[in-house]
C-alpha cells in the first residue's frame, strides 16, 4: 500500500534546470567555450562536486575569472530564461490525487532550503507537503540515498510504502539506493541521459496513473 509520494523539486515541480543550463551555456559561448549537456548534466540533481561551472570555465580559459561578475550575470540570464515559468504539467493533479487518497507528500531536494521553500511558497503549494528535506538536512546529497532515507524516517514509513518522482539519474540512483520505487519524468536537460533500473518512465506527470503504481 502506498502511503507517501516523495518528489524532487528542481526539474520535476518547476523546471529551474533548463534556464540554468541556458544561462551558463550563453556565458561559456561568450568566452568562446562550448558547454555541452553531457558535461552540465553531471551536476543535475546533485551538488557541484563533480562539475563546477566556474572552476571548469577557469580551467578551459587557463586564467582566473571574476566569480562575482559571473555569478551576477548567470543570475540575470537565469531570471530572463525562467520568465514566468509555472508549475510543471501534472503536478497539481498528482498533489490533488494524493490528498484524495490520504497519501502523504514530501519533497527531497539537493538544493538549499531557502531555494526550495521560496519557490514552493511562490507556487502556493508549500503547505501541501508534510515533509520537506533539503541539502542542509544531510551530510551527502544525491546520488547518496541519505535525503530519501531521512524523508522515510520523517514520514514514519518503510521504503516499500513510498514512491519517488525524479527527473535526473542522480535522483534515481538515490531513490533506488534507499530501496524506493522510482518514477522518472525527464525534462529538456535530462531526457537524453541514461536512466537505469527505474520503475516507470513518463514524459510528464500528467500521464501518471496512480492506480498502477
Amino acid at each position: 500500500m502506498i502511503k507517501a509520494f516523495i518528489l524532487d523539486f528542481d526539474g520535476l515541480i518547476l523546471d529551474t534546470e533548463t534556464p540554468w543550463y541556458y544561462a551558463f551555456r550563453d556565458i561559456y559561448q561568450e568566452h568562446g567555450i562550448e558547454l555541452g549537456l553531457d558535461l552540465w548534466s553531471k551536476n543535475v540533481g546533485t551538488d557541484f562536486e563533480e562539475f563546477h561551472p566556474f572552476h571548469y570555465l577557469e580551467q578551459a580559459l587557463q586564467r582566473p575569472i571574476d566569480h562575482d561578475h559571473i555569478k551576477l550575470l548567470s543570475e540575470q540570464k537565469y531570471t530572463s530564461y525562467l520568465g514566468q515559468a509555472t508549475i510543471l504539467p501534472g503536478v497539481h493533479e498528482l498533489l490533488r490525487t494524493a490528498r484524495e487518497k490520504g497519501i502523504q507528500l514530501a519533497v527531497a531536494s539537493s538544493s538549499t532550503r531557502d531555494w526550495v521553500h521560496g519557490y514552493l511558497h511562490k507556487l502556493g503549494i508549500f503547505e501541501q507537503f508534510a515533509v520537506i528535506h533539503t541539502a542542509e538536512d544531510v551530510k551527502r546529497v544525491k546520488p547518496d540515498p541519505e535525503l530519501y532515507l531521512l524523508a522515510l524516517h520523517s514520514l514514519g514509513i518503510e521504503a516499500s510504502e513510498a514512491v519517488v518522482f525524479e527527473d535526473s539519474p542522480n535522483g534515481l540512483k538515490a531513490a533506488k539506493a534507499a530501496g524506493i520505487r522510482c518514477v522518472i519524468v525527464p525534462n529538456e536537460v535530462t531526457r537524453d541521459l541514461e536512466f537505469q533500473l527505474h520503475d516507470q518512465r513518463l514524459s510528464s506527470l500528467a500521464e501518471i496513473d496512480v492506480e498502477i503504481l
